[in-house]
């Protein structure tokens, strides 16, 4: 059986922005929550977290299809923030009954790695390249936008190759912001031309077409690198817009990061 065939289990990804959950039950993806990842927080916090997703899950059933929504017995977590790794296990342990699977060393993952050293392989890109490797075609690469913006190389043989780490684009408008006194904090938007006339068209030409343009440009390096065409999956944050302005084709996919977990889960779940 599949993950969550007889219970729910929650699948947590904490980042450094932003904190997504989902349950899976009888198999599927049930739902999915977003919530702010703060600096610092409690297990009590966490859970609270927790709580609330899980209510507006009964509520929206209530409302539609009526089904029930399991307790979740397990959980999987997967945290790129040291800080907060110990008290979002505690806090699903203390919501589910059990210590969480933690992505890290020592975790099956069916990956194949040429990574230096694969223990420096964040946990949600491990998730990534969990979900990418089964659910598309070798080659491939997956980009995730977040904090950073992580490119995910997977070759012809399946083979996770190694990737690129760059700024996020909410991290550059932030930083642009900050760094110039007259710059406002903009919408993260694309603008109606490239050529902007007004500061904030021309702010949001340079960050928002300026990242479009970055990952065009690297999809071609890596391609040229790779010495073949690859499929390309966009994933995270405004992924759906970004894909459309690129100019190569790009599958946008939610939900990738915690079908990854849910893949991770069944391959390591105890009994």
């Amino acid at each position: 059986m599949g993950i969550g065939a007889m219970v729910g289990v929650l699948a947590v990804d904490v980042g450094n922005t932003v904190t997504r959950l989902g349950l899976f039950a009888s198999g599927e993806l049930r739902a999915t929550w977003d919530a702010t990842t703060p600096a610092l927080m409690t297990s009590d916090e966490a859970r609270l977290v927790v709580a609330n997703f899980l209510d507006a899950m009964r509520r929206e059933a209530s409302r539609s299809d009526g089904q029930e929504v399991p307790a979740p017995a397990d959980a999987i977590l997967s945290c790129v923030v040291p800080d907060l790794t110990d008290l979002w296990a505690a806090a699903l342990q203390a919501e589910c009954g059990r210590r969480p699977l933690v992505v890290g060393p020592g975790l099956k993952t069916g990956i194949k790695m040429r990574y230096r050293d694969p223990a420096e392989v964040g946990s949600d890109r491990v998730a990534d390249l969990a979900a990418a490797r089964v659910d598309y075609e070798a080659p491939l690469i997956v980009v995730d936008l977040g904090t950073t913006t992580n490119f995910e190389v997977i070759d012809a043989e399946g083979t996770f190759q190694g990737g690129i780490i760059a700024p996020g684009l909410a991290l550059g408008a932030k930083s642009l912001a900050q760094a110039a006194a007259r710059l406002p904090v903009i919408e993260l938007k694309a603008p109606a031309s490239v050529i902007g006339t007004s500061t904030r068209e021309a702010m949001q030409a340079g960050i928002v077409m300026g990242e479009v343009a970055r990952i065009d440009g690297l999809i071609d390096m890596v391609a040229a690198e790779l010495g073949c065409e690859a499929g390309i999956v966009i994933t995270g944050a405004n992924a759906t817009a970004l894909a459309a302005l690129l100019r190569h084709e790009a599958c946008a996919d939610d939900t990738l990061t915690l079908r990854g977990l849910g893949r991770l889960y069944d391959m390591n779940r105890r009994k």
